[in-house]
């Protein structure tokens, strides 16, 4: 049997990262805060396909709808901020 996925995310410090609407941010920042290990493949291969290859990264991306949707997924690994513009 493999773990309980519930266990370890209740109670108000569990983490699922907001993603901003396309409207309040073209382009999002998105850094990678837990790490893949334990997670099925398709998460795996999510982070991969969103440029995030190590724990702490950080990535600049469009916020459009197929992003978002992958960050969906995710919700639960990464934080995600509008970009600074420079």
């Amino acid at each position: 049997m493999g773990r309980n996925p519930v266990v370890g995310r209740q109670g108000p410090k569990h983490h699922a990262a907001v993603v901003p609407a396309e409207s309040d941010a073209a382009t999002i920042a998105v850094t990678q805060i837990r790490s893949e290990i334990g997670h099925p493949e398709t998460m795996r291969r999510t982070l991969r396909a969103l440029g995030l290859r190590h724990h702490q990264q950080t990535v600049t991306i469009t916020n459009n709808a197929s992003v978002r949707g992958m960050l969906y997924k995710v919700r639960h690994l990464i934080d995600v901020a509008p970009a600074q513009e420079s």
